[in-house]
């Protein structure tokens, strides 16, 4: 069993893909055994989490998560922990496995109820063993009943597997996806809210992205001593990337020149943000061409950045950041940015407009047709402008909606958010593990911009720039000093380059 800190990286598995490897398993061993073994280590973690527990509520559902929930009762009741059952399975129609489970934990002595108990607050531990990778649709009846009830416990909740009413593959609450679902009742999705969740076989992306940080808790995997390397997996959670050492006969044009374009008038600061961001993230040399006619030709707190004239900037050659505060003005400048620099990272206020103009859009799909790097970095009401959508199309489904993005314009986009999604063109997308609601705060997005240009600067390649950026600016948030609050400007000058050698395999 582990610990999934974020430290080390992952192979993600969706339904399907946990389906497919369920029957790969099934033909190798007897009955029943993968379920022994799940049910044991829910037991474990479940002693692990609360030792001096002596009461302990397990809400089991028909099919075999409910099943994994009456083997940890068995064990439970068999190391003296008292475990109350409610189960929602019938006999005549319960999984061939979870009919042993129910056969062991009646023989072990475990108490069935038919509702939760009435003293809830009185348990030292909830279990919540109730759908598992089956919720697909939204909670309703006994099962909703439960899921509030497990919700409204004072006691710890660990659940298993995938909490109840979280669409283990997309991170939304279960059934948002499915036709005639709409943003209304998405938002007021049922779920339950655990402190830890064990998850079993393999891991699920829906654990880390969207709903999914805030429902699972900490995570934990167990595989059940199976291979996972017969089954392609659906993403990757990203680890810790590997630092590159400078070498000493290194100078400023070993790691490239990073021209920042965007800075219309009352918005300079976005710009000054990516462009310090990349100054302290590593890039050799940072050119600022503000959009403000008026604006500034020096910063005194950073001189190191050099103020050009737009119309003045050779863009060949160069690393390009465009659209942090860009405003209207930013339209002008698109066709040359576009055309130009080997490589480009588009945010902001550059995604805007080229949602909104379709030769734009050619531009960009040509970009990525001629081998030209280029880089998305929407939130996702951007992300909804260039698909045509809305947020909660995005959101519902964001390993989707970031593919889609990368497929459509040939390029990496890093769809960000709580578990920001970096997707690429035929490459198995990454979820990030790293940040927290620290960052949800003006001008951060500019800080990412900046680091992820300064790796293509180094020399790096698209998506393993976009990761190893997205991965140190949220580690950046959550190792964050307690009682210093948390700004752009500071983010920016925290960016130290820690960028990995070859994430993108």
């Amino acid at each position: 069993m582990e610990h999934i800190s974020g430290q080390q990286s992952h192979r993600l598995f969706n339904t399907a893909a946990t389906r497919a490897l369920e029957q790969l398993t099934a033909a190798q061993f007897p009955p029943h055994v993968l379920m022994q073994r799940a049910g044991l280590a829910v037991a474990r973690l479940a002693l692990a989490l609360a030792p001096h527990a002596r009461k302990v509520w397990i809400a089991c559902g028909p099919g075999n998560n409910g099943g994994d929930g009456l083997e940890a009762a068995m064990h439970l009741q068999q190391w003296r922990k008292a475990p109350l059952v409610t189960w929602l399975g019938d006999e005549a129609s319960a999984p061939a496995d979870a009919l042993l489970s129910l056969a062991r934990a009646r023989a072990a002595g475990v108490e069935f109820l038919a509702h939760a108990p009435s003293d809830l607050d009185q348990n030292d531990l909830c279990i919540d063993a109730l759908l598992g990778i089956g919720s697909t649709r939204a909670l309703q009846g006994h099962m909703a009943e439960l899921t509030k009830q497990l919700n409204a416990s004072a006691a710890a909740v660990l659940a298993v597997d995938v909490p109840t009413g979280l669409d283990g593959d997309t991170g939304d609450f279960s059934g948002a996806d499915s036709e005639g679902a709409t943003h209304e009742n998405a938002l007021s999705g049922l779920a339950v809210r655990a402190r830890d969740t064990l998850t079993l076989l393999t891991l699920k992306p829906g654990l880390f992205t969207g709903n999914g940080r805030d429902t699972a808790g900490e995570v934990w995997f167990d595989d059940l001593a199976v291979d996972d390397a017969s089954v392609a997996c659906t993403a990757t959670l990203l680890g810790l990337p590997v630092g590159r050492t400078r070498l000493h006969a290194s100078h400023k044009g070993s790691f490239g020149d990073v021209a920042l374009i965007g800075g219309a008038a009352g918005m300079t600061g976005a710009a000054l943000l990516a462009a310090s961001a990349a100054l302290h993230a590593g890039a050799g040399r940072v050119y600022v061409a503000l959009l403000d006619r008026n604006g500034i030709t020096v910063d005194t707190a950073q001189p190191e950045l050099m103020f050009r004239d737009f119309n003045n900037l050779d863009l060949k050659g160069m690393t390009v950041l465009c659209g942090c505060g860009g405003g209207e003005e930013v339209r002008a400048a698109l066709p040359r940015v576009l055309a130009q620099p080997s490589a480009l990272v588009l945010d902001a206020d550059a995604l805007n407009a080229i949602a909104k103009d379709e030769q734009l859009q050619t531009l960009l799909r040509s970009r990525g047709h001629r081998g030209r790097t280029t880089v998305l970095t929407p939130h996702p009401l951007e992300a909804s402008r260039l698909l045509a959508c809305n947020t909660f199309e995005v959101q519902v489904n964001r390993l989707r909606a970031a593919q889609k993005l990368a497929d459509h314009f040939h390029c990496t986009v890093v769809l960000k958010g709580s578990g920001t999604v970096i997707a690429a063109p035929g490459l198995t997308p990454a979820i990030n593990p790293t940040g927290n609601a620290r960052l949800a705060t003006a001008g951060t997005g500019d800080v990412l911009a900046g680091m992820i240009g300064a790796g293509l600067a180094s020399g790096l390649p698209a998506f393993s720039a976009a990761c190893a950026a997205v991965y140190r600016h949220g580690a950046l948030a959550d190792s964050w000093p307690v009682g210093i609050p948390l700004t752009a400007s500071r983010l920016a000058t925290r960016s130290a380059p820690q960028f990995a050698r070859n994430l993108a395999t």
